[in-house]
Parts: structure tokens; sequence; C-alpha cells
């Protein structure tokens, strides 16, 4: 049987965050939180790693994009030194293989930003409780990828970017999360056309759909 919120007191949380006023943000409302307590917030992992595996937090809330290594790649040595520490990463970044590439290295949840400080608080709790947190739209991406005709022509890159399409997102607002130019994109997208036989975004989208290609 699972234990209710309020039989959790005392969680320990470390920020991981490089924005100034998101970490000072996060710091001030979870601070604030009956039961929690901020025991650290930092601006990168290098500056947080000097005192983080003292402090043994129960909770580190953990940007993809950082000064130094990315938020994504230092998972694996947070968990070897922490095995018990959860990890939530807490990003504006969507792109599948970043959600991935965190679970696999052993992130407890996937939350992105524009989510409100209760779901944030209800994840935590989560977590606690030993299951996993995801914002909804990370939890469809995740599902999608289990429906995916993995006998698709296209690749994981160019199906990331026709997902991306699919949900609205502009060639400049893919490039961006991403992290890859512009030009990229285009090369991408005219591949796409290309195997798919296809002459528009429209009927790219269709086709690629009714195949379950993405």
């Amino acid at each position: 049987m699972q234990s209710s919120n309020e039989e959790i007191q005392n969680i320990r949380i470390v920020i991981i965050e490089d924005d100034e006023t998101i970490r000072t943000g996060y710091e001030y409302m979870l601070g604030n939180q009956p039961g929690f307590e901020v025991s650290g917030a930092y601006d990168s992992y290098e500056a947080a790693a000097a005192f983080v595996f003292e402090i043994e937090p129960d909770i580190i809330l953990l940007d993809v994009q950082l000064p130094g290594k990315r938020g994504v790649d230092v998972i694996p040595a947070i968990k070897k030194k922490l095995p018990a520490v959860h990890v939530l990463i807490l990003t504006v970044y969507e792109s599948e293989e970043v959600i991935f590439a965190a679970l696999k290295n052993g992130a407890s949840g996937y939350l992105t930003k524009n989510i409100s400080t209760d779901k944030i608080v209800e994840a935590i709790y989560e977590v606690m409780k030993g299951g996993g947190a995801m914002s909804a739209g990370i939890a469809k991406l995740v599902m999608q990828s289990f429906r995916i005709n993995h006998n698709s022509p296209l690749s994981k890159r160019e199906t990331e970017i026709l997902e991306a399409i699919a949900d609205g997102k502009s060639r400049s607002k893919i490039a961006l999360n991403l992290f890859i130019d512009l030009e990229t994109v285009k090369t991408h997208i005219k591949n796409i056309y290309q195997k798919l036989d296809v002459n528009s975004k429209e009927e790219a989208i269709r086709v690629a759909r009714e195949s379950k290609f993405i």
C-alpha cells in the first residue's frame, strides 16, 4: 500500500538550473512547500558536484541545457554516487532523443517547465513513492514511440522532425529544440518528402500516420 503525501516528510531537494530567475523561483516555491527543504540551488553540475554528494538529497531537479556538462549526461555520475536519489528533469526541451537519453540514464521523471508548481509537487511525491512522473506531452511521445512501425524508411531524426511538424512546430523551433541549424532541418524535410514520395507537409503527415511511421 502506497504512503499518503502527508506521511512523506522532510524531502531534501537540490535544484540545478542555469537560469537565475527560474532557479530562484523554484527555490522559493518549493522551499515554502510543507515537508520540503531546498538544500541547495546551483547554476551548473560542476558547481553542484562540490556539495550535492555531501547533502545527499532525496530529489534533484535537473535542467537539460546547462553550461558545462549537459544535465542528461551527468545523471549516471549522480546515480553512481547517490543511487537512492530521484532525478527529475525539468526543461523546455521535448526532443524524443533527449527524453529517452534521460530515462535510459536513470531519470525518475521528465517534466516541462510550463507545468504548474502543484504539478511539480505532485511529481516529487510520485517519484518518492517509487513511481515515475511525466508531463502529458512527454507521456504522449513515449507512448507514440511504442506504436511506431519500425519498418519505416525514415531515420530516427527524420521521424522526430516529422512528428514535430505534425505537432505544429515551425522549422526554426524544431532547429532550436533539437540543437541543429535551420539548414539541417530543411535538408531532413527534403529527404522526408523524397522517401515518402510527397510534395507537402500535409501529405507527409497523412502518409506517415497512415503507415504508422509517426
